[in-house]
């Protein structure tokens, strides 16, 4: 059974104290004002893409179901986050509950691995769309696509239970404040109050599995579409080849450069400021513009998008 060490400057705290952005008053407010901006914004993007291929008949293609599954995974993402973030920067205090933060921490991570997985999925469609255009129809069926959506979610959400409840089950010491704005498995195994080696381990193989595995797919499937898209004779050919997975290309490339950076860095594991910044990259800027970055290359899209806005 998990127990605390209170220091005497937090006595009468039952949870953890989530620094966030330390600033004044005003800075606060400001911040506040500006996350429940970008929070909308995210909402409403998603939203419209999720809207566009469920109203558009030409949209009812793997591809694109693949991208509302995405699209509200997303919305999901950042809604593991920003309330509480919203929540903390008008409070004083700045405590989320014991049962609150692992939570948070189960959820986060379990979406997390939910992107990595479906970013590999698309990666597939996208192999198969190009590489394989005649079989595609064949290949890629709407029971497939299902089954592989399914997947992504159950996974996901199976990936890291175990850990958790093994780290909710630890001693805590020392001040509890974790120097982050979301509870995260460094600044809480740091407040444990004696090292766990084997679960620094476990955990460090299990995140690299569900990182590097994905990624190293969608490395392996892009390597054969680029091998393909040049081996097409046409510019014009090319051009749409590299269209219908420029959007896709790019969103990996945003996600995993964040979390390679932070994974990899070896400045990580000692700057807050730092890995704050990263993770608030990953898991906040990126929901936000995936849907311009899928609508903006994408014609069908924008052209459903513009149906959506004109009704």
């Amino acid at each position: 059974m998990k127990t605390f060490s209170s220091p005497i400057n937090s006595s009468t705290t039952t949870g953890f104290i989530l620094l966030g952005f330390p600033c004044p008053r005003e800075g606060q407010i400001l911040l506040f004002v500006l996350f429940s901006i970008v929070y909308l914004l995210t909402l409403m993007g998603n939203t419209c893409i999720i809207f566009a291929v469920c109203w558009d008949q030409r949209l009812h293609t793997p591809m694109y179901l693949l991208l509302a599954n995405f699209s509200f995974l997303e919305i999901w993402y950042v809604t593991s986050t920003i309330p509480n973030m919203l929540a903390n920067f008008l409070s004083d205090t700045k405590v989320i509950s014991f049962s609150g933060c692992f939570l948070q921490f189960y959820f986060f991570f379990s979406l997390g691995s939910t992107e990595c997985l479906f970013l590999a999925v698309m990666a597939f469609d996208r192999y198969l769309a190009i590489c394989r255009p005649l079989h595609y129809p064949a290949l890629m069926t709407g029971s497939l696509c299902n089954i592989l959506v399914i997947s992504c979610w159950v996974l996901g959400f199976l990936w890291f239970p175990v850990p958790i409840i093994i780290i909710s089950q630890m001693s805590f010491c020392g001040s509890r404040i974790i120097d982050h704005f979301l509870c995260d498995p460094g600044p809480l195994l740091a407040l444990t109050c004696s090292r766990a080696p084997l679960m620094e381990v476990f955990w460090t193989i299990i995140t690299s599995l569900i990182l590097f595995i994905p990624f190293l797919f969608i490395m392996g499937s892009y390597t054969l579409v680029l091998r393909a898209v040049f081996r097409v004779p046409s510019r014009d050919g090319q051009k749409k080849a590299f269209s219908t997975c420029g959007s896709h290309l790019t969103v990996v490339l945003l996600f995993y450069g964040s979390v390679m950076i932070m994974y990899l860095s070896p400045t990580s594991e000692h700057e807050a400021g730092m890995q704050k910044l990263v993770t608030l990259f990953y898991s906040v800027v990126t929901p936000l513009i995936n849907p311009v970055i899928y609508s903006l290359r994408n014609k069908d899209m924008k052209h459903a998008l513009q149906k959506i806005l004109r009704t």
